[in-house]
């Protein structure tokens, strides 16, 4: 098996509503957990690396990691880069052989930021690799705004349209109410599925992203801070509304606070059991364990995805 492109995936999760997970790797652990429960499930797979995982681990690392990964398990497994904040990030990662990047220009105006997606979309795939982009703004993690405000950061239906008409991009993260982070809702969680409704209909045959989709459960949150965590009030998107989302043309959703969630609650709960430890295996071990239960819920329970390969 290889490193694929996530064309194939996404057209068979348009055609089924269902969604592919896009699961945030910084180690070698989180790598293992990740992709011992997609063989398991015998699912599509996509690895992504943030800024602050290229920060951490080293983008040659992360490649290596999961090139292993493909060797061990028999996988097909998209590389994709999450969040690239401008061309240059976006060109390294095609040369190091990512087979997807985003390049996430939301920040900038909408005619520079199709200007810069176009950019993107040229060169990648020219090189074979596909691209995704966003148009709209995710609230951050402290954000405290009601959903009237909230709105003015909204894609624009129409917008999204007009973008994916002039960029060529192959997928497009749209924002209707997610937010990044464990502190997603203050009050009670809200997404906008009319205005999904609206995208899906304007560009039925482009598959759409839901980032800032984990579902930040309680039991873990718990777990956390009874082993001395500090994280009160964490909430997430409710499993159903991302069910709901697969429905109408979401087709990736990212998870990356849930896969921290699990991890940090299990290496929590060891070393507080066993505080003569010193061994990282001890602990990492367990650790990688939770990875890769959280993994399968979220296959079986959220994304619909078990066993569609």
């Amino acid at each position: 098996m290889a490193l694929v492109t996530t064309k194939e995936m996404f057209a068979k999760a348009l055609k089924n509503d269902y969604a592919v997970g896009a699961f945030n790797v910084n180690n070698m652990e989180i790598i293992q957990g990740i992709v011992e429960a997609a063989k398991e499930e015998k699912t599509s797979l996509i690895l992504q690396v943030s800024a602050g995982a290229r920060k951490y681990a080293k983008p040659v690392y992360l490649v290596k990691l999961v090139e292993a990964a493909i060797l061990d398990t028999d996988l097909d497994i998209a590389l994709h880069l999450d969040h690239g904040e401008d061309f240059d990030i976006c060109k390294k990662c095609v040369d190091d052989g990512f087979t997807s990047v985003m390049i996430d220009g939301s920040k900038h105006p909408f005619e520079e930021n199709i200007r810069l997606t176009k950019e993107v979309v040229e060169y990648a795939h020219s090189k074979g690799v596909v691209v995704e982009a966003e148009l709209g703004k995710l609230a951050g993690i402290e954000d405290n705004i009601n959903v009237d405000a909230r709105s003015a950061t909204f894609t624009v239906p129409e917008e999204a349209a007009e973008f994916v008409e002039k960029t060529g991009v192959d997928s497009l993260a749209v924002a209707i109410g997610t937010s990044h982070g464990a502190y997603k809702f203050k009050g009670e969680p809200y997404l906008d599925f009319e205005r999904l409704k609206k995208i899906h209909s304007l560009i039925p045959d482009t598959p759409l992203v839901l980032h800032g989709a984990s579902t930040v459960l309680p039991e873990f949150v718990k777990k956390c801070n009874d082993y001395g965590g500090d994280i009160p009030g964490a909430q997430g998107v409710p499993e159903d509304m991302i069910k709901e989302a697969a429905k109408h043309g979401v087709c990736k959703v990212n998870i990356d606070t849930d896969l921290r969630l699990a991890m940090t609650a299990e290496i929590r709960k060891h070393l507080a059991e066993h505080p003569a430890d010193f061994d990282p295996r001890k602990y990492l071990g367990p650790a990688r364990d939770a990875i890769k239960g959280m993994v399968q819920h979220k296959i079986k329970n959220v994304l619909n995805a078990s066993n569609i390969k």
